[in-house]
């Protein structure tokens, strides 16, 4: 019998390549099919193309900030239901207070606990399924 459900859809967009190859590396365990984009207009774009069940982003990228990607995935009703976290080295205490103001479901700090991004990206997944 073959398994005919879908594989969730997770973007990450940073402009560090480095850091999107760990990520993509290690969250393979989720068994997602996973895009990048290396800013924030691409991401946007991606978002409104592909339809991601999750976006991970960072804040401190070219073209657009994350914060401004958060902000135009919530002000367009196709697809503000889109789960978003943000994942972003700018301070713990900003990210903290920044995120929810831009509506994002979710946040972690660099340098993370791999096991808790994990953690934090198997719930924004779920939230879709």
């Amino acid at each position: 019998m073959t398994d005919n459900k879908k594989k969730p859809l997770l973007l990450i967009a940073d402009d560090d390549p480095e850091l999107i190859g760990i990520l993509l590396k290690r969250l393979q365990v989720l068994e997602c099919e996973i895009i990048t984009a290396s800013n924030g207009a691409d991401a946007l774009d991606l978002v409104k193309e592909k339809r991601p069940d999750a976006v991970i982003l960072d804040v401190m990228m070219p073209r657009m900030n994350g914060w401004e990607v958060c902000k135009s995935i919530r002000s367009d009703e196709e697809i503000s239901d889109t789960p978003v976290m943000i994942l972003t080295g700018i301070g713990e205490n900003l990210n903290e207070m920044t995120s929810p103001l831009y509506e994002a479901d979710d946040h972690i700090d660099k340098p993370f606990n791999f096991a808790d991004l994990l953690l934090k990206v198997k719930k924004l997944l779920a939230s879709r399924s």
